[in-house]
């Protein structure tokens, strides 16, 4: 009875095991099962930051810390900010003097018109400032500059495609007075009277280059140094781009400025004139050049020849450009 009970035991305590045994195993496998999906979970969590990120900009941290990241990018290294063009094949970008500024929309149309499916977009400002982009890693294609000066020092930085850099057009200094002649002025000489305000590009600017030679000229040869120092003491002030002399002549802020005779011939409406002998005059030659850096050089140097062809000149002499003698 004893045997029999004590197997009986034995009997039940095998089942409990076996029970116990058959519940840990599917305890087992039910907590392993869930584990395999958590390592995908695991692994798309760090999508959940970035989400954030994207989603809630308005996050201060975040905000704070993009911003110092895409400054030094944006940021050009010099006073003149340049535009950031983009190459597209057929296109060409041309840093071009401002005083071709008027005559830009008509040498787009007939570069166009002579090679279909090109373009060209004019980047205008003094040449000085355009040489200082250039040397600063700004895009360009074709560089057109007033000044020989400025091509003669890309030229020593090996910035040109050899054998591109060409006369192109040329330009004499001439005084511009508004309309209405506040100022009373008749000539040359009266340049020197007290109270006067003029107008003159800074000597940087190519323009502001000839007008300081021309008036030195005129000085030694007919008016005198007295002359001279007087008309600098009616400066009142000295801008840095040719356009921006005849921006303060056709508002009336000046009595006078120092301009191009292509930007008086076509302000002819806006302003009356005083010319320079052309004896104590300073012709000043424009020249143009392929840029070395340019990815699409052929379209480039199609647009070169464009501005050397009979129609390019023409436009040029039609807006008060002189040729090249």
């Amino acid at each position: 009875m004893k045997q029999l009970i004590t197997t009986r035991q034995t009997l039940i305590i095998g089942i409990v095991c076996g029970l116990l045994l058959l519940t840990a195993f599917f305890a087992g496998c039910a907590s392993s099962a869930p584990a395999q999906p958590v390592t995908p979970a695991a692994t798309a969590a760090p999508a959940t930051p970035a989400a954030v990120v994207t989603a809630a900009p308005t996050v201060q941290p975040v905000a704070t810390t993009a911003v110092p990241v895409s400054t030094p990018a944006a940021v050009v290294t010099t006073s003149t900010p340049a535009p950031v063009y983009t190459y597209s094949e057929g296109n060409v970008i041309a840093y071009t003097a401002a005083s071709l500024k008027g005559a830009s929309p008509k040498l787009a149309e007939g570069f166009a018109k002579m090679y279909p499916g090109h373009k060209v977009v004019f980047n205008l400002d003094g040449t000085q400032a355009l040489k200082t982009q250039v040397q600063n890693g700004a895009y360009a294609d074709v560089f057109i500059s007033a000044s020989q000066k400025y091509t003669t020092e890309l030229t020593k930085g090996g910035s040109f495609v050899d054998g591109s850099v060409k006369p192109l057009t040329s330009n004499y200094v001439i005084v511009i007075l508004p309309a209405n002649n506040p100022g009373k002025i008749t000539s040359l000489q009266d340049l020197s009277k007290p109270g006067l305000k003029i107008a003159m590009a800074d000597y940087s600017v190519p323009v502001g280059t000839v007008t300081y030679s021309t008036l030195s000229n005129l000085a030694k040869s007919t008016y005198g140094q007295n002359w001279n120092t007087s008309v600098f003491s009616n400066v009142v002030t000295f801008e840095t781009s040719e356009p921006g002399v005849a921006t303060k002549v056709s508002l009336g802020e000046v009595d006078a400025g120092f301009v191009y005779e292509s930007t008086a011939a076509a302000g002819k409406n806006t302003y009356s004139t005083i010319n320079i002998p052309k004896n104590n005059n300073v012709l000043q030659t424009y020249q143009i050049a392929v840029m070395k850096q340019s990815t699409g050089k052929g379209a480039a140097t199609d647009f070169e020849n464009f501005m050397l062809s009979d129609a390019g000149q023409q436009i040029l002499k039609d807006y008060g450009f002189r040729p090249i003698s």
